[in-house]
């Protein structure tokens, strides 16, 4: 009963990380960028970990996983939060590509809202890829304070994560979350039954 419990615990902490980096950043500036990013790698293992030990209990459901989503969402909204205070020329330089991911994100919202009547919970492989590409992009911008390739890589990763999400909102017949790509939408359009893997947290 209580291994049933850690998904959600571990959901809860990443959820309470986003204010505690928010005040660090803003409350204790410089000081703090150390310790904003080992909780950004400690709510890393924490999204790592609660896929994992769900699938083991077999908890995972529609309710833990839109839950994961929205939270992984408010924990990286923070860490962008915390570059902003720690350096705002930073951002306002590369605001061009930041907006660019804000529009693509509030896109797959609608388009999925639209369509389903709820929000997207693909977690798909691109997906998972451009959340490698923001704990780089993150630790460059908080631990050197500098965008560099890491912050381009992450751009252009999250511009086709996003086309791909939308293509799997605007394929699929009926929602599902989990679903690893566009062309795994398809093949569930046609009939073809989904397969589990153990690739998604």
């Amino acid at each position: 009963m209580i291994m049933k419990t850690i998904p959600y615990i571990l959901i809860a902490i990443r959820f309470i990380l986003a204010p505690i980096i928010i005040s660090l950043a803003y409350f204790k500036g410089e000081e703090s960028r150390f310790l904003i990013l080992s909780l950004m790698y400690f709510g890393l293992l924490t999204d790592i970990f609660d896929g994992i030990i769900a699938r083991k209990v077999g908890i995972s459901s529609e309710k833990l996983r839109r839950l994961d989503s929205q939270t992984d969402l408010i924990f990286w909204l923070s860490l962008g939060f915390a570059v902003y205070f720690l350096n705002p020329e930073l951002i306002k330089h590369e605001w061009k590509g930041i907006v660019l991911i804000f529009v693509m994100e509030a896109l797959c919202y609608v388009v999925s809202i639209w369509k389903f009547g709820k929000e997207t919970c693909t977690h798909a492989f691109l997906s998972k890829m451009w959340g490698l590409s923001l704990l780089i992009a993150f630790t460059y911008l908080i631990g050197f304070q500098r965008a560099g390739w890491a912050f381009y890589l992450t751009v252009i990763l999250g511009f086709i994560s996003h086309i791909d999400v939308i293509l799997i909102v605007l394929i699929l017949p009926k929602w599902q979350y989990d679903v690893p790509s566009s062309y795994h939408a398809w093949k569930i359009r046609n009939g073809k039954k989904r397969k589990k893997s153990i690739f998604f947290n």
